[in-house]
């Protein structure tokens, strides 16, 4: 029995990350390639913005999806380190080397589309500008982002470096940027379908859900997605508690998102009737019920809580209906534009240039690349 449930030899285990670093490569290659000819031969003209009132897209939807999956992977791994839940300890390493992939992919996104990043980086704090959430969200994230770094130095290579008390600061961090990062769209007064002192609140539990849906697909992933591989404690955590906060957080994101639309539908409040709009989009259903009711009742179940297969396709599942949200959420708080009827009397239409989606290839084989990197060489999966 206990070679059944025993994770992979060495070796394995090494060409298995190998693997996976190649695959991740092949995707920055490809993503970063295109992106990096696009911008260089026309600049800030390849994305599908406009001066009408689509100012952020895709590019700004990957950078607040990657942020805020960092965030909440950090909060995972401070189930173990700050709060010492023995049960989160075998998956609290890979957390927070997520959490780095994650932000690194997050961040190199948003330099691209800023443009000359190198200026944001010294005018935004300099400038003051206090009274804005953007302005302590740039502070925040660049603290979070020292912090986080300075503990997982700590943990190269030492399978057994137990709690960091530097974690507490790491999580803290990680709750003021999610929260403050709901803040930036929720006082956004002008912008009617993201006004709102919810909003915060729904970046918490999203973002929460978004990471309890990453480790469980990275550690499917790393036991070559066979149940079976994975060790007693890991598998009584994945079909125990994990799970069950799994569900309960697919669950409150259900009721806060179509709470916002039933509202959305229901109010005839100037810039609400995006909601008439996007509930009529496919997309919007498939997220809804294909993204969300479906896992909520896969990690319900008691069958399918416990099969791997079943959670393998429930975090898959959640990871792209959030991926929807954001989009949806972002870019549908500015089809009514400011001032409506001066220059356009119709909602504003977007949809992604080619260059903005590769920013999403590239986002996602940078924050693979590093997580690979770390469990092939930096001993990211040492301890699970």
């Amino acid at each position: 029995m206990a070679m059944m449930t025993e994770t992979a030899p060495e070796q394995g285990r090494s060409n298995h990350f190998l693997l996976h670093l190649i695959a991740a490569l092949v995707l920055l290659a490809l993503g970063g390639g295109y992106v990096i000819w696009e911008i260089l031969q026309f600049g800030k003209v390849q994305f599908n913005t406009n001066n009408a009132g689509i100012h952020w897209g895709m590019a700004i939807v990957t950078y607040d999806y990657f942020l805020l999956t960092s965030t909440g992977l950090a909060m995972v791994a401070s189930l173990w380190h700050v709060f010492g839940i023995k049960e989160f300890e075998p998956v609290a390493r890979r957390a927070l080397w997520l959490a780095m992939a994650g932000l690194m992919g997050g961040v190199v996104v948003l330099f691209l589309e800023l443009g000359n990043p190198w200026i944001a980086l010294w005018a935004t704090p300099l400038n003051m500008q206090t009274a804005s959430p953007l302005f302590w969200k740039v502070l925040l994230v660049g603290a979070y982002a020292v912090t986080l770094g300075i503990v997982l130095l700590g943990m190269i290579n030492k399978p057994d470096a137990g709690r960091n008390p530097l974690m507490m600061l790491v999580g803290l961090l990680a709750l003021a940027v999610t929260l403050v990062a709901g803040l930036v769209y929720g006082m956004m007064a002008m912008r009617p379908v993201w006004f709102g002192g919810e909003v915060p609140v729904v970046f918490l539990i999203e973002s929460f859900m978004g990471a309890l849906a990453f480790t469980m697909f990275f550690s499917h992933l790393k036991n070559g997605f066979s149940h079976a591989n994975m060790r007693p404690e890991t598998r009584a955590l994945f079909e125990g508690t994990l799970a069950r906060m799994f569900a309960i957080s697919i669950g409150l994101h259900f009721i806060l998102h179509a709470g916002r639309a039933l509202t959305g539908l229901w109010s005839n409040a100037e810039g609400m009737q995006v909601w008439e709009y996007l509930v009529a989009q496919p997309l919007f259903h498939f997220a809804l019920w294909g993204c969300v009711a479906l896992p909520f009742v896969l990690m319900v179940l008691p069958a399918t809580r416990s099969n791997g297969l079943m959670q393998i396709l429930a975090a898959a599942l959640v990871m792209i209906g959030l991926l929807i949200s954001r989009y949806e959420f972002i870019i549908g708080g500015q089809m009514v534009p400011l001032f409506k009827g001066t220059w356009a009397t119709d909602l504003l239409h977007y949809s992604p240039s080619n260059g903005e989606w590769a920013l999403l290839v590239l986002a996602v084989g940078l924050a693979n690349t590093v997580y690979a990197f770390a469990a092939w060489k930096l001993g990211a999966e040492d301890r699970a």
